[in-house]
């Protein structure tokens, strides 16, 4: 692929990358969900339309693969925001996974999956999150504290979102590197339309 080059929009491996821009006086929410959607595009963007050699291949001296990214931030998606939100069991495969006894499962894994399984993982537990963020934000906004706390930390849903926003922007970076070692693309924002 050249530079801001979009990958086949027909292939099962291809990822939304449509951003749609905030109105002119944008308040605290509308602002959050902007930079939490264009950060998902941009990730889109540099992990979608590649075959599974592309995803399993590693970036020395780091051990990480695309493909171990993508199913981090899936589980990122699933574990901080459906889950944590929601209160409800995670999704498989997370429902038998404690993170705390195999850290490392999303990335010792990802290479057992196809394209396809991995990129439809990070679209579900992506519209799972956004599902859990819109009734959130409709019971309580916000300040409203998530179901699950993290041990004696009970952050509420804007802390969530401004954290799940960090790890996008420090996992698009590595993303961005890998992909432009794998076929050159390169550029800031997916193209649009």
């Amino acid at each position: 692929m050249t530079e801001n080059t979009a990958p086949n929009p027909t292939s099962t491996t291809t990822l939304d990358t449509h951003i749609d821009e905030p109105s002119l006086t944008p308040d605290e929410v509308e602002m959050l969900l902007f930079a939490l959607a264009r950060s998902r595009a941009q990730f889109a963007w540099k992990v979608g339309g590649l075959d599974a050699a592309a995803l399993r291949q590693p970036h020395p001296p780091s051990a990480m693969t695309i493909g171990g990214l993508v199913k981090h931030m899936a589980g990122v998606e699933e574990r901080m925001m459906a889950r944590a939100i929601t209160g409800r069991r995670p999704a498989p495969p997370w429902d038998t996974i404690d993170p705390g006894e195999d850290p490392d499962f999303e990335w010792r894994t990802s290479a057992d999956d196809s394209p396809e399984e991995l990129y439809d993982l990070w679209r579900t537990a992506v519209e799972r999150s956004k599902a859990a963020t819109a009734a959130a934000l409709a019971d309580g906004g916000l300040d409203r504290p998530i179901a699950i706390p993290f041990g004696e930390w009970t952050p509420n849903l804007r802390r969530m979102l401004v954290d799940l926003h960090d790890e996008y922007a420090r996992h698009v970076g590595h993303a961005d590197l890998f992909r432009e070692a794998v076929d050159g693309l390169v550029g800031e924002d997916p193209p649009q339309e």
